[in-house]
């Protein structure tokens, strides 16, 4: 393979990784528009804004469906292309499924960039789907005038044991397996204001499979999963509560933050789908805590890439499980509310439990 040349792929990007998502307000009245589905195979569709589709084959066996893909949220080819795959990958971990094979999606500037780019990108994601025991057995490229690379990832689990975010019961406890920050560090990265060089560490926390966070949280007392990408913690808690029916409370003083991302925010570090985010939320899905700064609550909505898993677990289980997700490697995994009752759905977000 040829040499890679220096380049810094984020600023060949308008917007960076899933915070170049199309913000929750605008999706979610076109998902309304959607026709209802029919096929009684289809046991988790569109409607519940859930994070991969699941079919029944037989009795015994389902596929679980998923694509994800977007613009450069790192600069390192090699980087971008470990990134997109664990973000995509983590959308079969999300619903209790086991990742079977994957496909390259690929929009690509070859007037700007040369093939060998490419070629690191593709390798990054083929190391990745490796790891996750995969392999990743073709794909489709066209030209564009921005990188975008993802991956649609072919999922298995039994129709019996799928996880979605509609059944999370009051009583239950809310487990996060990432800490918070990721949009606001690459952010900062792509800006030129890594005044703390943090994005190493972001890269380490969105390289990070979610393999070992869900084979713990699929072996007891999950009634409800799901994984934090360019909603925010805050966002994809709401499509919970929202599917659920029920309401949540979110003690910000339990949430794992990286330290980087509260300075950043304090400098007026965000990207613009946090900020997108945030106006979502307030008001109709949200009631603030009234000590929270505007900086707190951006964090709990920053949009992430390749976060981590939420689950919404029956109470008694909830230490077990965090002393298992420690164990297992899962080191920032905490407990971070609870659910309180059932409602049309909203969040309460306060500085502690007390």
């Amino acid at each position: 393979m040829s040499s890679i040349p220096d380049i810094r792929l984020t600023q060949l990007a308008k917007r960076a990784g899933c915070a170049a998502k199309h913000p929750p307000g605008y999706l979610l009245p076109l998902l309304g528009m959607l026709p209802k589905l029919t096929d009684p195979n289809v046991l988790v569709g569109s409607a519940s804004a859930d994070d991969a589709a699941v079919y029944k084959l037989t009795d015994e066996l389902a596929l679980v469906l998923t694509t994800d893909f977007f613009t450069p949220i790192v600069d390192k080819p090699y980087d971008f292309g470990q990134v997109a795959a664990a973000n995509a990958l983590s959308d079969v971990y999300a619903m209790g499924g086991r990742p079977v094979c994957a496909l390259n999606i690929v929009g690509f500037p070859e007037d700007t960039l040369p093939p060998s780019v490419l070629g690191e990108i593709l390798r990054g994601a083929a190391d990745k789907a490796h790891e996750a025991g995969i392999d990743i057995v073709g794909g489709h490229t066209i030209r564009t005038d921005e990188p975008i690379f993802g991956l649609a990832v072919v999922g298995t689990i039994h129709p019996d044991r799928v996880l979605t975010n509609a059944k999370a019961r009051p009583g239950d406890a809310l487990i996060l397996t990432k800490p918070i920050g990721l949009g606001i560090i690459t952010t900062a990265a792509k800006q030129g204001t890594d005044r703390l060089n943090a994005i190493g560490e972001a890269i380490r926390i969105m390289t990070t499979l979610n393999r070992a966070a869900a084979e713990v949280l699929t072996t007891t007392g999950v009634h409800a999963l799901t994984d934090i990408t360019g909603f925010g913690l805050l966002g994809h808690l709401r499509n919970i509560v929202a599917a659920s029916g029920v309401t949540a409370w979110v003690w910000f003083d339990r949430v794992p933050l990286i330290g980087a991302a509260v300075t950043y925010i304090g400098d007026g570090i965000a990207p613009g789908g946090t900020h997108a985010n945030w106006r979502f939320l307030s008001g109709d899905w949200v009631d603030w805590g009234g000590d929270l700064t505007k900086e707190e609550q951006l964090l709990l909505c920053d949009a992430q890439t390749s976060g981590g898993l939420l689950a919404s677990v029956r109470a008694d289980d909830a230490e077990t499980l965090l002393l298992a997700l420690h164990a297992a490697g899962v080191a920032d995994a905490a407990v971070i509310g609870r659910i309180v009752e059932s409602s049309s759905g909203r969040i309460v977000v306060s500085r502690s439990e007390a």
